[in-house]
């Protein structure tokens, strides 16, 4: 029995599969413990824990940990001369107008950073020799007179020779055995000092609160008799044993939303949908991805709170639009939706916990497109009185109806929606056109008709189990690990040997990391080349098949490093240009078993009882069917309908048809017929 819990900001879900069939549970979830959210929904599931062979797990832990500042006090060792390099950053053009401008506060303050007299150059070679003894005398002064939680150590051009950061780190393990040391030359072997620096600082400032709860959620699991195997699923789509995380915390940032896009790509089966965007709209935010050929998009870094994070992630855009994003009045009287979110405590009016201000959840129950003795299945009550309450105080500001009030917030919050799908599609240089929308999460299928709609996207595909997608993600993940190096080669016949040998290089590396951890790398996820012209700024990532590898050359180089270029600018400079490879990344992994999606069997309720609801959606108010997910089996249905599961409801406008195929999606269309 396997077991996938992901713990959201708002809810944890929960999936359990024997190999046939799916079990599911979804239970609100516990910042303060999230562990405690993820025991509660396993009481939720009746599970035995001594039944299950593996879980697999997400949280926000990490992620939080960030946000909130309540990561670990880290001891960072820089090169002489660097220690301002966490406060100078790097100038954001996206801020160039704002004349209020802050820098993001690094999480070492300078105070804690401590400069070692080492140098290396550009090339790599030592220019100051490390002197041990003197080091280990002023690493003792520095760890004995204060109190701190792990060590940092990213030293100038470290990623071409990490001769000095090793030395450092087995004079500190030497001394303070138990002390957790995170070397960039480990976690970011890429060039760009600022972004190395901050990575390596962030990664060992989540470490300690990381390990402290995989200890604890392990222990709790174990000590209830737990006996499989347990892992965490990472920023990049793939998962890594619960031991193995605990030492590489930083690449869990955003495990979450990372499982939902897998589970979008495989849990709609063998599907002719392989150009897909995911949308999980959950309670706190919405999360967009575009995935190209069943193949998600990988960035080679994110920002979090405004620091960078070198570390392979699934290009993901987040906005603050989720159930329960708050609606309020700017100081120019204009309507806006989140990002400041009630989350789980106390939550949106209508969960009677105690929230007071108006939520896109309390406008979906206000406007009908939710009903409330059919939220989460009936087996969560919600309070209409409540929604309705703090829905009219915002209704009065604009001197309107309830229903036209609610309507109008739920647009806002589409359009933010639109906007970040924008981002990972049209400003990426590809056409949403031509790809068809994937929602999920609690609210991704009421939003998802309309939002595809203004998008000129015409077919949308709903998932079984779209409300606890993310959850059916991880079960649906595999062991992954990626390696990377910065080593600038110009685009020639001679570097073209080096490039293969450097690929070769590092794909020995990710397996032969993974055969010491247990797994067999039986699958080649990803290899990726950072080029441009020389002379540019910023690097166009250029992805190589299995076969591209086997067959590399200069001219297959030059033509895909030109194609992937004219696809983000629109423009390739002529043949014969310079051009350069800066990094290399590649990704090696293990196959987990699949869940089968099976066909839906069951037949409809020949007297379903099936009942309406006037919805104000758009200015326009329309009697609207509501039918459960079995009275699609073997028909089709025009909009307005509601169609309600246990853990999510979809909403199907007028001018909409929607049917169920053979792998149990639900699939909208509009203006045509099957």
């Amino acid at each position: 029995m396997r077991v996938g819990i992901e713990v959201g900001g708002t809810f944890t879900d929960l999936v359990v599969s024997d190999g046939k069939n799916t079990k599911t549970a979804k239970v609100p979830s516990t910042p303060a413990n999230p562990d405690k959210g993820a025991m509660l929904a396993l009481e939720a599931a009746g599970l035995r824990l001594e039944e299950i062979t593996e879980l697999i797990h997400g949280s926000t832990v990490a992620t939080n940990a960030v946000l909130e500042r309540k990561g670990g006090r880290v001891c960072f060792f820089v090169t002489q001369g660097t220690k301002d390099l966490l406060l100078i950053q790097r100038h954001d053009r996206r801020a160039i107008y704002d004349l209020e401008y802050q820098k993001p506060k690094p999480v070492v303050p300078r105070h804690d950073t401590y400069e070692i007299n080492e140098r290396l150059s550009a090339s790599g070679e030592i220019v100051t020799k490390l002197d041990i003894d003197y080091t280990s005398t002023l690493v003792r002064n520095v760890l004995d007179k204060e109190k701190f939680d792990s060590v940092a150590i990213c030293f100038l051009h470290s990623y071409l020779n990490p001769i000095h950061e090793r030395a450092l780190s087995k004079i500190i393990a030497g001394l303070y055995p138990n002390m957790p040391i995170t070397c960039s030359c480990d976690v970011a072997r890429e060039f760009r000092e600022y972004e190395r620096a901050s990575t390596t600082t962030l990664a060992a400032y989540v470490q300690p609160v990381v390990a402290g709860y995989v200890t604890r959620f392990s222990q709790e699991l174990e000590r209830k008799g737990f006996q499989g195997q347990f892992s965490i699923m990472q920023s990049n789509g793939g998962r890594m044993p619960a031991d193995a995380m605990a030492q590489n915390a930083i690449t869990a940032l955003f495990s979450g939303p990372a499982a939902g896009v897998v589970g979008a790509i495989r849990g709609k089966g063998n599907t002719n949908f392989s150009d897909i965007i995911t949308l999980d709209m959950g309670g706190t935010s919405t999360d967009v991805a575009l995935v190209s050929n069943d193949q998600a998009e990988l960035a080679p870094m994110t920002m979090i709170d405004g620091l960078p994070v070198k570390t392979p992630v699934i290009d993901i855009v987040t906005v603050g639009a989720g159930g329960g994003s708050l609606a309020w009045v700017d100081d120019g009287g204009l309507l806006r939706v989140g990002p400041q979110s009630a989350g789980a405590a106390p939550g949106p009016a209508c969960y009677g916990r105690g929230g007071i201000l108006p939520t896109v959840t309390d406008a979906h129950l206000v406007r009908g497109t939710l009903q409330a003795d059919s939220f989460l299945g009936g087996k969560m009550p919600v309070d209409l009185g409540a929604a309705s309450h703090v829905i009219g105080k915002i209704a009065e500001k604009f001197n309107i109806g309830l229903p036209e009030m609610a309507d109008n917030i739920i647009r806002v919050a589409e359009a933010n929606i639109v906007r970040a799908i924008q981002q990972v599609s049209t400003e990426r240089g590809s056409d949403p056109r031509e790809f068809a929308l994937v929602p999920y999460g609690g609210a991704g299928p009421l939003h998802a008709a309309r939002v595809a709609e203004d998008l000129n996207i015409y077919k949308v595909v709903i998932p079984p189990n779209a409300g606890v997608l993310s959850a059916s993600g991880l079960l649906l993940s595999d062991y992954v690990h990626y390696r990377s190096q910065t080593n600038r080669l110009l685009l020639d016949e001679q570097n073209v040997f080096k490039i293969k040998n450097n690929i070769g290089s590092l794909t020995t590396e990710a397996k032969n990391y993974l055969l010491k951890l247990g797994i067999q790398p039986n699958k080649e996820i990803e290899t990726s080349l950072e080029m441009r012209y020389v002379g540019q700024a910023f690097e166009v990532p250029v992805k190589l098949t299995e076969e591209n590898v086997d067959n590399i050359s200069l001219v297959l180089l030059q033509k895909l490093f030109a194609e992937a270029h004219h696809k983000i600018f629109e423009f390739s400079k002529p043949e014969g240009d310079p051009v350069e490879v800066i990094s290399i990344r590649v990704g090696v992994g293990e196959k987990t078993p699949k869940l089968s999606v099976q066909p839906n069997e069951k037949d409809a309720d020949p007297d379903p009882k099936r009942t309406k609801a006037n919805i104000i959606e758009r200015g326009v108010t329309s009697e609207t069917i509501i039918l459960s997910r079995n009275d699609l089996v073997g028909e089709e249905f025009s909009g307005p309908l509601l169609i309600q599961d246990e853990s999510s409801t979809v909403y199907v406008p007028v001018e909409w048809q929607v049917s169920m195929d053979d792998y149990n999606n639900i699939v909208l269309e509009k203006g045509t017929k099957k």
